[in-house]
């Protein structure tokens, strides 16, 4: 059975490093992963799989807070409005 361990320090900045410059690469491609997959296989392999799955979500959830706050709040049409 496989210890997890906690990421050293190095691994840890490693980790970061690999999310920045993956998420810096979204940035300039227009989040188009397919500009951005070596940077992705880095990210990955210097991550656990938690932290990517993570970082992911927080990416997504960054995104929808920035959009909420240049474009406002606009709820979706009701559907069968009368």
């Amino acid at each position: 059975v496989a210890k997890m361990s906690a990421p050293t320090m190095e691994e840890r900045k490693a980790c970061w490093g690999a999310r920045d410059e993956f998420w810096q690469c979204l940035d300039r491609h227009a989040d188009d992963a397919s500009e951005c997959e070596k940077l992705r296989r880095s990210f990955e392999s210097r991550c656990p799989q938690q932290w990517v799955k993570y970082f992911d979500k927080r990416r997504d959830f960054l995104k929808y807070k920035k959009k909420l706050e240049t474009e406002g709040y606009h709820p979706p049409e009701a559907a069968g409005k009368s």
